[in-house]
């Protein structure tokens, strides 16, 4: 492969990827909704543009990570979007967790049109996109796949394709399944170690190696006891996840009782003014649901 990429939302996932990209060799061509965004990046050799068009012409990879299925709809599907204004042969790749309906639907819709496309979310958070460290998890056609795969090799480090069109979608919402039961249980742990007079910080370095060790225990407990709320990954953005993966799970018949909590607790911690604060902040609400004694 040749090495143009357009790039397609420079937020606080995007913004790692693009820089770890341009580190391996690669040119990219950058959009966001918010050009002031993503401006930063011209320091580092990103071209920063002023439509998804002039993002996804003349390059040889288009990838998106953005906010919401709607937003995948909208930048994927609109007339004047990627599908109707990348070239013939290109590789569109969005890497945005979102619906494995819709995924299925832009690779049938990009095959029309003489693009491959591949659904390619990601889990590791800020760090991960920081340090080029990233889980992608891969839905869509082989060849395309390997293709592109020194391209994932900038961005991550464990990078797997699960089957075809949608099927990487169905895998990160597994993923954020186990990470919704990481999260209410290292929160309740943190407050249960707190209550009881424990060096949280000597505890978590105690712990981490053994049994209850996590991703979650090893980089978001440290904040939480850093009184550090800021987000990796935003609180809204979880629950959109774990909205995706109960409509999922109920098509297919599954019964998910601890996702469904989960995402209720996070519904309220977002209502009380957390929406754009970090997971983590799952914390504060449970502590304000503990009376003071």
């Amino acid at each position: 492969m040749t090495k143009t990429i357009g790039f397609i939302g420079l937020g606080v996932m995007g913004q790692g990827m693009v820089r770890n990209l341009l580190k391996a060799g690669f040119s990219v061509k950058g959009y966001n909704r918010t050009k002031e965004k993503g401006l930063p990046l011209e320091q580092d050799g990103a071209v920063i543009v002023d439509t998804i068009q002039e993002a996804v012409t003349d390059v040889d990879v288009v990838i998106s990570i953005v906010g919401y299925p709607q937003d995948v709809e909208e930048i994927y599907l609109a007339e004047d979007g990627i599908l109707a204004s990348a070239n013939p042969g290109t590789i569109v790749i969005d890497m945005t967790t979102s619906s494995p309906a819709l995924a299925i639907r832009i690779a049938e819709q990009a095959a029309q049109t003489g693009l491959h496309a591949l659904d390619a979310p990601v889990t590791g958070g800020d760090l991960g996109a920081k340090n080029g460290t990233l889980a992608i998890l891969v839905g869509g056609e082989e060849a395309a796949f390997d293709t592109v795969k020194p391209l994932f090799e900038a961005m991550g480090k464990s990078i797997a394709r699960f089957g075809g069109p949608g099927q990487g979608q169905s895998a990160k919402l597994a993923n954020q399944i186990a990470i919704a039961g990481s999260m209410i249980g290292t929160a309740e742990m943190l407050l249960f170690v707190t209550k009881s007079g424990i060096d949280p910080t000597q505890f978590v370095a105690t712990i981490k190696s053994g049994s209850a060790g996590s991703w979650s225990l090893e980089n978001l407990i440290p904040r939480v006891i850093a009184e550090n709320y800021s987000p990796g990954f935003f609180v809204k953005h979880f629950i959109k996840d774990m909205r995706l993966a109960l409509e999922r799970a109920d098509e297919m018949g599954i019964s998910t009782p601890g996702l469904a909590l989960v995402k209720d607790l996070y519904e309220e911690l977002a209502a009380s003014g957390h929406a754009e604060s970090g997971t983590q902040a799952l914390y504060l609400l449970l502590k304000e649901k503990t009376p003071s004694r």
